[in-house]
């Protein structure tokens, strides 16, 4: 007559676990994604202030370490980068 209570717990429980399986991989994904997206903002912040702090005798490596200083702290790492570049 109806469906058995069995069967409809068991297809729950399927469509659970499949939400949560895909929970756990999406989530460092979109958190690996945003540190790349950060890291290329960096490093196209890194050019730009390159290409106009040449005027004043600024100037500071685009590598993979700065970008990805600047893709992790943002504007705080870059005027660390800029300190650390200026006394040394």
């Amino acid at each position: 007559m109806g469906a058995d209570i069995g069967i409809v717990l068991a297809y729950s429980a399927g469509i659970m676990l499949v939400f949560m399986v895909s929970w756990i991989f999406v989530k460092p994904l979109k958190f690996l994604g945003k540190m790349v997206l950060n890291s290329i903002l960096g490093a196209v912040f890194l050019i730009i202030f390159n290409y106009f702090g040449q005027y004043f005798g600024l100037h500071i490596a685009v590598n993979e370490i700065t970008a990805l200083i600047l893709g992790i702290l943002g504007i705080p790492g870059f005027v660390a980068i800029l300190i650390i570049k200026i006394f040394l």
